[in-house]
């Protein structure tokens, strides 16, 4: 049998890692600057991650939402001592996509209401509702119903205004940080009028911070850079280095009852030990605070490049955009000064996720590298 071919793929297989850096199977060291898609937050093979893991799994990997995990309770405990939101709940699912379904599900029921307002170059997954509620034609199927939602641009509030005086938007969904479409940032001001027109509204302000979140930005959540608060908050990729897992952040107004959502896998034993020892590290080692240094001092570095137009983003999620396309500055980067970066719907745009551990140095040698190539 093989494999569904629906990825373009580099011709390198990465074997191993430690921190910031990965290995493939001839044994090449390679700077990792994306982080597998935002998702390594504290660095590959983090000993005290390690460790956690492998003391769980041999102890119990699994068992059901049946019964008692005072895992996941401890895990909620630190998500919120980490983020600040102590008064908030949490339910956890598997993936980002997972965690905006139910998300939008949840606004849903507890408003009684079917619409939902999504912006712009907005990426919220790839299951059926993430899908309709994403501004991207080209993976909606026919089979994913996009009657109740509707896009506006990003950063208008008068488009929003509009849509949400019909009475019928259960929920208004927004990235902390554009990601794949190209680092979108919203602006404090719109932020701010968006929070005020969802509660006169009675719609939910969800933030999708699953690829923003996590520290990425140098605050645990991006929209802690606003002073917003919102109603519900989706996470995942970070919150587990690697492991699958996600989750919901839900304001202490809304309640739950029993059988509204639910899950097989989510908050299982070994997704809560793992997510403890990444909340442990990055306090301990101060990633957040390393964050914000490390991507100011990129993008004022990467700001100086030749062909370079803007650097767009916060913390270490930062797009450098160009005045060409990208696709041969990223593959002789990999294959030439093997360094690891993505890309954006954008094709003017490499972007940068790496793990929160990296340093200027590292940074250098991407300047460096990108020196090179361009000149």
């Amino acid at each position: 049998m093989k494999l569904f071919d629906v990825y373009p793929l580099y011709d390198v297989e990465i074997v191993k890692g430690s921190g910031s850096r990965v290995w493939d199977a001839q044994g090449v060291e390679y700077l990792d600057l994306y982080g597998g898609h935002a998702v390594i937050s504290i660095g590959h093979a983090h000993p005290t991650y390690v460790k956690a893991i492998s003391d769980q799994v041999a102890r119990l990997g699994f068992y059901s939402n049946s019964v008692i995990n005072s895992i996941q309770r401890r895990y909620a405990e630190r998500i919120g001592e980490i983020s600040g939101l102590t008064d908030y709940t949490f339910f956890m699912c598997n993936s980002g996509a997972e965690a905006n379904e139910n998300a939008v599900k949840l606004a849903s029921f507890v408003t009684g209401k079917q619409r939902v307002i999504s912006f712009s170059r907005s990426f919220h997954g790839r299951t059926s509702l993430a899908v309709a509620i994403t501004d991207n034609p080209k993976i909606v199927a026919p089979v994913n119903d996009t009657h109740h939602r509707t896009i506006v641009p990003l950063n208008d509030i008068e488009a929003v205004r509009g849509e949400l005086a019909a009475g019928d938007v259960c929920a208004v969904i927004i990235e902390g940080i554009q990601g794949v479409g190209g680092m979108g940032m919203p602006d404090a001001d719109f932020m701010k009028a968006l929070e005020a027109e969802c509660r006169k509204a009675g719609a939910k302000l969800i933030l999708d911070e699953v690829q923003s979140g996590c520290g990425r930005t140098g605050r645990y959540f991006a929209f802690q850079h606003y002073d917003i608060t919102p109603d519900i908050i989706s996470v995942a990729k970070g919150i587990g280095n690697g492991f699958p897992m996600a989750g919901i952040l839900i304001a202490p107004d809304i309640e739950a009852r029993y059988g509204m959502l639910g899950t097989t896998f989510g908050g299982n034993h070994l997704a809560c030990a793992a997510g403890c020892a990444v909340v442990d590290v990055m306090m301990e080692e101060k990633l957040m605070e390393n964050a914000s240094c490390v991507g100011e001092y990129a993008a004022k570095k990467l700001a100086n490049l030749p062909h370079v137009v803007a650097v767009k983003g916060r913390g270490l999620m930062l797009g450098v955009e160009f005045d060409q396309p990208i696709a041969a500055i990223r593959r002789s980067l990999v294959f030439d000064k093997h360094i690891f970066t993505g890309a954006a719907s954008n094709p003017c745009m490499i972007r940068i996720l790496p793990p929160l551990c990296i340093t200027e140095k590292d940074i250098d040698a991407l300047y460096d590298a990108l020196l090179d190539i361009l000149k």
